[in-house]
């Protein structure tokens, strides 16, 4: 039997700064989970994979993953994953568990409305107060149940 989850997964990246952070939402039925994390010193797309990587591991494997953002970034390199695109030269100690991360699972990638109220907003909230964290030390946090439960998921 295959697991369906939807994830939801946007960033914040200030190039000023070089300050990011990034959040998710996963919604598995009436289940929902998510995290948010932040790191300063790093350019978008690594922010993007640093998500990617922890958005898709939290799904378990075998699963029917959808992936939407609102972020060009988090939807740039869900492309460069595609088999005729370009293999990375970077950042590669985030590419190599990506990889294995969907091979493992069936993953799809979606662009999503940033609209209020909607999961994209609710992680694009998360990813600013976590690049906001972010700029002093690196920042890794579970997002709470009850805020979750305010995250905006379709029934």
């Amino acid at each position: 039997m295959s697991i369906n989850i939807q994830i939801w997964i946007e960033i914040s990246h200030q190039a000023a700064h070089r300050a990011g952070g990034w959040a998710y939402v996963l919604s598995e039925g009436s289940s929902r989970l998510g995290a948010a994390g932040g790191d300063r010193s790093v350019a978008a797309e690594r922010i993007a994979l640093s998500a990617l990587v922890a958005a898709v591991t939290a799904a378990p494997a075998g699963a029917n993953v959808e992936v939407r953002s609102a972020s060009p970034a988090v939807l740039a390199a869900a492309r460069r994953l595609n088999p005729g695109a370009e293999p990375p030269e970077e950042d590669l100690e985030l590419w190599a568990p990506l990889s294995a991360a969907l091979a493992a699972r069936t993953v799809r990638f979606a662009a999503a409305a940033n609209e209020p109220r909607s999961p994209s907003a609710f992680a694009l909230a998360w990813a600013e107060l976590a690049r906001d964290k972010g700029k002093t030390a690196p920042f890794r946090a579970v997002i709470p149940k009850a805020n979750l439960a305010k995250a905006g998921v379709p029934a």
